[in-house]
């Protein structure tokens, strides 16, 4: 992979001066154009390839955890709230915020029983589901077979739908209570040969991370495939990704009609492998590649501890019968053997959290969470593009070149460029997130100075233009610097701006959407969107 002009310059320029320690670290030409959103704090940010925020949101609460930019551009984001239910990934609370940053709407789904947890899943109707706890006393689960002592959390899935602005309405919902099997007890309910009920989940089984809590299964993801009307969701501490059917109603769902229709991951949680089988290892970020991408149709996941102190990404297609119906042969568990792709580097490791998904050009952008480190890589598995996340979740932004700490950051997600969201916004590239940041030929910090030249003293004469762009300036004998800046961020062309008019020859760029940024100094104080044809 070669690195073009702006990366010799971006490297040389941090080799001579203080180290590097958050923001952008590469991007290069091939990255694939787009914006990326995070947040780990009460701000949720959404950057393009140079860094630069294009636009935020202010929440009064931390995330927990997911959030999603809807094509209508607004933000759906997860929120946390104090719970008596003590793990990690504790939401209570939906928030609904339009582009420009109003709350639309907000909604709370905790109790001393209840608590919305970790993740949700925008459906094409305007709703969305979520995973949430369900606590069983320790007296509740014995009689359901179980042996541990204590109380036990379960799981259910929710479907929502928005209402009033602080309202809402269950609309369908699964819950894992109605899918459990057990072989200590049969004077107890579901007692059955675990290896024979492998759309049914083991009370008594124990991950190698059970938490004594209660925290006995411990979902962290949910997607759905409206192709398919069927959800999936991971479970960290069985190591498994489970798919269920949402063509059920509420009633249907607490039947057969709602057992598991498939699992993968470890085949040792439903009595039909060992400890050598397993394949994945406390996993995230489980979900289906859209049907038009690179892979598509496949299933995708962060295999957070995948051997060695290592962790991968990998991906995989469940086999199907004849008839459409997720294949499983006699005693055997379900396929496949092996992954159909998988990404793992040296020093690659997140124990917990974490992210990865296809972008359309067949890319894959990675977030490894416990770093706060984002990154894309290419089809031969070069990273293109590389970001650290310079948010303190406890208190904010750091200053470039210090430490940063508690960047953790559940999932970030790249968006192309082309996603419906962006069509028609002003995405006029602003500052870094981080404080004072280093100048580079990406990006000039913006320090907000107001100069005695004013915008008004600039005038474009003509949009869209097509050859050239004419531009009067009433500045005197003064100069001004003129950056040409496309959509993602990057630098295209520089120029000097004197009084009078100016011709800027633009026959070497494509045609789009581009930025003229005026400066006076190292100051921008006059961005103007234009259009080439």
């Amino acid at each position: 992979m070669k690195l073009g002009p702006f990366l010799i310059f971006f490297f040389l320029y941090f080799s001579l001066t203080a180290q590097q320690t958050v923001g952008l670290f590469l991007n290069d030409s091939t990255a694939t154009p787009g914006y990326t959103l995070f947040g780990n704090n009460k701000i949720t940010y959404l950057i393009d390839n140079c860094g630069l925020v294009v636009n935020s949101w202010k929440s009064d609460y931390k995330p927990g955890e997911s959030m999603y930019l809807l094509e209508n551009g607004n933000l759906l984001r997860t929120a946390q709230l104090e719970s008596s239910f003590d793990a990690g990934g504790v939401g209570g609370r939906f928030e609904l915020f339009s582009w420009e940053g109003d709350l639309l709407w907000s909604y709370q789904y905790a109790s001393e029983e209840l608590q919305a947890h970790h993740d949700i899943a925008p459906l094409p109707n305007g709703n969305f589901l979520f995973t949430a706890w369900e606590k069983h006393s320790e007296a509740e689960a014995k009689a359901m077979g179980r042996v541990p002592d204590g109380p036990v959390w379960s799981e259910r899935i929710v479907e929502l739908e928005p209402l009033g602005r602080d309202e809402a309405r269950i609309v369908w919902q699964w819950r894992l209570w109605d899918h459990l099997v057990q072989d200590q007890d049969p004077a107890k309910p579901n007692f059955g040969a675990i290896h024979t009920h492998p759309g049914s989940v083991n009370i008594n089984y124990l991950g190698e991370e059970a938490e004594t809590s209660g925290n006995w299964v411990h979902l962290n993801a949910i997607d759905y495939n409206a192709a398919l009307d069927q959800i999936a969701v991971s479970s960290r501490l069985f190591s498994e990704i489970w798919i269920i059917d949402h063509n059920t109603t509420t009633e249907e769902a607490s039947g057969s009609k709602g057992d598991l229709l498939y699992r993968y991951g470890n085949p040792q949680a439903y009595g039909r492998g060992t400890g050598t089988d397993q394949r994945f290892f406390h996993q995230h970020d489980a979900h289906w590649v859209p049907d038009d991408y690179p892979f598509g149709g496949s299933l995708m996941v962060f295999n957070n501890e995948a051997e060695n102190a290592q962790s991968g990404v990998e991906l995989w297609t469940p086999p199907l019968s004849p008839t459409g119906d997720y294949l499983l042969e006699g005693e055997n568990s379900f396929g496949p053997q092996n992954v159909d792709w998988a990404y793992t580097a040296p020093d690659f490791y997140s124990r917990y959290m974490s992210g990865a998904h296809v972008l359309p050009n067949g890319h894959v952008f990675i977030c490894e969470g416990m770093k706060g480190r984002f990154f894309e890589i290419n089809p031969d598995k070069e990273i293109v593009w590389e970001y650290i996340n310079p948010v303190n979740a406890n208190g904010g932004p750091v200053a470039q070149g210090g430490t940063v700490r508690f960047n953790q950051t559940f999932r970030a997600t790249k968006y192309p460029i082309a996603f419906p969201a962006f069509q028609g916004r002003n995405l006029i590239p602003g500052k870094p997130v981080e404080i004072n940041p280093w100048e580079t030929d990406c990006f000039i910090p913006d320090t907000d100075t107001v100069r005695a030249i004013q915008a008004s003293d600039i005038k474009i004469l003509g949009n869209p233009v097509k050859d050239q762009i004419v531009i009067e300036a009433d500045i005197g004998s003064q100069e001004l610097s003129l950056k040409i800046i496309d959509m993602i961020g990057v630098v295209k062309k520089k120029q000097t701006i004197h009084g009078g008019q100016n011709h800027i020859y633009i026959n070497d760029l494509p045609a789009g959407i581009f930025f003229l940024a005026f400066s006076a100094g190292s100051d921008i104080f006059y961005t103007f969107k234009i259009v080439l044809l």
